[in-house]
């Protein structure tokens, strides 16, 4: 078999129940404790991939040290005792049913983290499509460095308006052998995988080359959605001297693919005085004190308790999301505030209940531009947009030694 950019893995599955192995992506739901406890008690002691990763909303208790030594602990244990069947030199096409009834298509195989480069302006095969936050990365290295296995939440998308990577399988998928075909816990729909065949998995090879060869600027992934655990991977694979460090197990998606869309993340502060931030980046972006009115201004809504304002700025940044990034940073480092990055207009009101949080909406961008933008000024400010809903996001299911 040829070797490609973007190529097949020693895949490991689970042999039981994959209903409560599957959960979803460690970053997700971070500020809502009842998701976890739901997730908790669903699971139980169960075999998942609840006790082999780190959910962050975990991550500001005091026993993370202890988490991350049963984690490893977990692994070695399912490996030990053949919770797991592996499968060879394999890609998985994928179809995921969505929320909302629609169907993401993706195939899972491995990259090259060489390939790989999160920095700014970088102009690697692979490239963050956000800012990528260096001081995130140290606490995730904590959990993979000594790790026998990883877990992919990671999509990487693909710049395939002519639908020549992925799609070619959806028509062959009966005469394909079933990897997986279960409903995915807490309101996460429906999931199907699929082992490639040797001669599509060539094919597919194949297919992902011919986009980046033919492109001037030479771009073969961005990276969609979990661009700091694939950092973290990248910096462990420089610290753990063997091979099987140095590739990482990823789902490709099409971003012409029409399941595809991108949803904003909102912001939100803790314990502040809303009124006065608000004034604050009023007075700062705005006519002296007054809200900028000029046809390039980025507007947002304001949610705290039972109020809603609308004020508008003076951009600093092509997206607002990017105007009220940079205006964020400055202010947080100067008053110690903490943030909090949220999925959903209606996860924002409801913490925003407390009077004393400020929720930040605003509108998102487009999915047709992100390529270009990342072509042409390096990265986006970081979580700039989700790729649909939380409860959409990557689940954990496949798993590849790392040792």
């Amino acid at each position: 078999m040829s070797e490609y950019k973007f190529k097949a893995a020693d895949i490991l599955l689970p042999n039981g129940d994959f209903g409560k192995w599957s959960v979803v992506a460690c970053d997700q739901f971070t500020s809502e404790a009842d998701y976890w406890r739901s997730v908790e008690k669903e699971v139980g002691d169960a075999e998942s991939t609840l006790h082999i990763t780190l959910p962050e909303f975990y991550l500001d208790d005091n026993d993370t040290e202890k988490r991350i030594s049963d984690i490893n602990s977990n692994m070695n244990k399912y490996l030990d005792n053949g919770v797991f069947t592996e499968y060879k030199d394999s890609m998985i096409y994928v179809e995921r049913t969505q929320s909302d009834g629609t169907v993401r298509h993706g195939i899972v195989g491995a990259i090259e983290l060489s390939d790989y480069d999160y920095r700014k302006g970088s102009k690697a095969l692979i490239r963050a499509t956000e800012q990528t936050v260096v001081e995130r990365i140290p606490p995730r290295v904590k959990i993979r460095k000594d790790a026998s296995l990883e877990l992919p939440h990671v999509l990487l998308l693909c710049d395939d308006p002519n639908k020549t990577v992925i799609e070619p399988l959806k028509l062959k998928k009966n005469s394909l052998k079933v990897a997986y075909d279960f409903d995915l816990m807490q309101g996460g729909g429906h999931i199907t995988g699929w082992f490639l065949n040797p001669e599509d998995i060539e094919r597919v090879g194949a297919s992902v080359a011919a986009l980046y060869e033919n492109d001037e600027d030479k771009m073969m992934f961005a990276v969609g959605d979990g661009n700091h655990s694939l950092a973290t991977a990248k910096e462990c694979s420089l610290l753990n001297d063997n091979e099987l460090s140095k590739s990482a197990l990823v789902e490709v998606v099409n971003i012409h693919d029409d399941s595809i869309q991108f949803e904003p993340i909102y912001r939100v502060l803790f314990n502040v005085d809303p009124k006065a931030v608000i004034e604050k980046f009023v007075a700062d972006l705005g006519d002296a004190t007054h809200h900028y009115i000029g046809a390039d201004a980025h507007k947002f809504t304001c949610v705290f308790g039972k109020n809603e304002v609308e004020i508008s700025v003076k951009p600093t940044s092509k997206l607002p999301v990017g105007t009220l990034q940079t205006w964020l940073d400055d202010y947080i480092k100067a008053n110690n505030v903490k943030i909090d990055y949220i999925h959903g207009e209606e996860v924002v009101r409801s913490i925003c209940e407390n009077e004393n949080n400020l929720g930040f909406i605003f509108d998102g961008m487009q999915k047709d531009e992100l390529f270009p933008a990342v072509r042409q000024d390096g990265s986006l400010p970081r979580k700039t947009f989700s790729m649909g809903h939380a409860a959409d996001k990557r689940y954990y299911i496949e798993a590849r030694k790392i040792k």
